[in-house]
């Protein structure tokens, strides 16, 4: 068992996930946004994970047989998604059209919520796995000591 590649693939959950975590809190923190520099309300943004590519031409070809989901996760995109948006008939609100009309963000707060646990959840499991790895490393170069 190669206890650095199972560290490297839980450090690149850790990666990952620090990534999705921050999306979301943007877009939490976004949630009332009706004007960006764009000009419009602010988009809910997602974070679009993948499985991470392989390095060597030996590897890939090893890797593509034993493992073809590959080895570890990568972001592969953060995209913004324009559909959902809300209109509001608000006519005193500073961004409100001629009709009255304010357009609000697409972000549900309580969909951020539950991403946002699901995504520390998968954080603290990838700690575990990595902590889990060390530990066996360590005992490991403890057994050649004695």
């Amino acid at each position: 068992m190669n206890l650095v590649l199972s560290m490297q693939i839980s450090a690149s959950g850790l990666n990952a996930q620090r990534t999705v975590l921050r999306v979301i809190a943007e877009n939490m923190a976004n949630v009332q946004t009706t004007r960006t520099e764009a000009g419009g309300p602010y988009l809910r943004k997602k974070a679009i994970l993948s499985p991470t590519p392989v390095s060597s031409p030996f590897a890939d070809l090893l890797h593509a047989r034993l493992l073809p989901e590959g080895l570890g996760v990568q972001v592969a995109d953060i995209f913004e998604d324009p559909h959902g948006l809300k209109s509001v008939f608000d006519p005193s609100h500073p961004d409100a059209d001629e009709t009255g009309q304010v357009l609000l963000p697409n972000v549900n707060l309580m969909e951020e919520m539950v991403a946002l646990l699901s995504a520390s959840r998968v954080y603290e499991a990838n700690v575990a796995a990595f902590n889990a790895a060390k530990t066996m490393a360590l005992r490991a170069l403890e057994i050649g000591s004695k």
